[in-house]
């Protein structure tokens, strides 16, 4: 067999926790080749010596060797590498979601804009149960801030509002999010039942994130894997994820953690999508159908104002004609109107908005 000279595209480690340095890892990986990154870095505490409680106790903080840096110059060039071999494995269309505290978050969204990267948001992460400020001197540190930013200014990057709304009670998902810290059966232990890693992410945080941010079989790369919350989560929500972790330890909790995980089935994974994207079924239709009648009596939200129901299509009130919206709006004197909301039939006593008729039609197009 003769020679193309082309060589086969290097699969990707899905579902694997690579080991190593994250910088090396990813710019390994194939160019344009994930989704979405979920990035934990270390956070450069500057702890200077113990911390202690007023009983003398002392605080298990974070001063693990990775989280020490000897500058905020040595800070910024690690910072820069890394997000310079993460942009690089995105794919166009792709995002990051980073975390930090005060310690590092603004330096990181400097680092971020610097990279080309385009803010979407921030997002306050508000702690139900923060640890309390101890020595008295400061605040209360109880949030943390996440930065959400597409590769570019012109990516087309997932965004699932119809799914943040319908967690959020059908209001907007706000970028204020008030979740509790990692406790209780959720904290892994080591052997010595110590923390298995001081700055554990909770679940419900990448839930949230990567329902938002990601569609099933996505792929979600984070290069500070740790003991794998993101692959957790990832794997329960049917997305394929890519881990990257230089302790050992680490590793081998993650991935006896992740192998414990179930997939959600198909008909669980489901989410509630944009109407944008649903077919577009036009008012008439049912009319011409017969579900509405010409002549037929539609009322209004609070039962307030009727108009009727014309062959073509339209509505008529009095001198008022128009489409569905346009009578609404009038008879509001708004600038607009969601007629399908806005109007309801009258069905063995009780109101219904019409749009219940309208999706009746679109779960037989579908």
């Amino acid at each position: 067999m003769a020679k193309t000279g082309i060589r086969a595209a290097k699969p990707l480690p899905l579902n694997d926790i690579l080991a190593g340095d994250c910088i090396k890892a990813m710019n390994a990986l194939p160019e344009g080749s994930v989704d979405l990154i979920f990035a934990d870095p270390p956070y450069n505490l500057q702890l200077r010596g113990e911390l202690h409680r007023p009983d003398n106790s002392r605080v298990d903080a974070v001063d693990d060797e990775w989280d020490q840096f000897a500058s905020f110059q040595a800070y910024d060039r690690f910072t820069r590498a890394w997000l310079r071999a993460a942009r690089r494995v995105l794919k166009p269309n792709g995002a990051i979601w980073v975390i930090g505290s005060y310690h590092n978050i603004f330096r990181l969204g400097t680092a971020l804009q610097d990279q080309g990267f385009w803010m979407l948001n921030d997002v306050i992460w508000r702690k139900s149960n923060p640890m309390p400020n101890f020595r008295g001197k400061r605040l209360t540190n109880a949030h943390e801030t996440l930065i959400w930013a597409s590769k570019s200014q012109n990516s087309k990057y997932t965004f699932n509002y119809e799914a943040m709304k319908a967690l959020n009670e059908g209001t907007q998902m706000r970028s204020d999010w008030t979740l509790p810290i990692c406790t209780g059966h959720e904290r892994l232990k080591d052997a010595e039942g110590a923390k298995a890693h001081p700055t554990q992410k909770p679940e419900s945080l990448l839930h949230r994130v990567l329902l938002a941010t990601t569609n099933p079989g996505d792929v979600v790369l984070d290069p500070f894997f740790g003991t794998g919350t993101t692959g957790a989560v990832a794997k329960m929500l049917g997305r394929n994820f890519i881990g990257i972790e230089r302790e050992e330890s680490y590793r081998a909790i993650a991935a006896e953690r992740i192998a414990r995980v179930r997939t959600l089935d198909a008909a669980a994974l489901e989410v509630t999508g944009s109407r944008r994207a649903e077919p577009r079924v036009p008012f008439g239709t049912l009319v011409e159908r017969g579900m509405l009648r010409p002549g037929e009596q539609l009322y209004s939200t609070g039962n307030r104002h009727s108009a009727r129901v014309r062959a073509d299509g339209t509505l008529a009130f009095a001198d008022v004609k128009g489409s569905i919206h346009q009578v609404g709006a009038k008879l509001e004197g708004a600038p607009s109107c969601n007629g399908w909301t806005y109007w309801h039939i009258q069905r063995e006593g009780k109101l219904i908005p019409i749009d219940t008729l309208r999706q009746q039609i679109r779960s037989e197009m579908a």
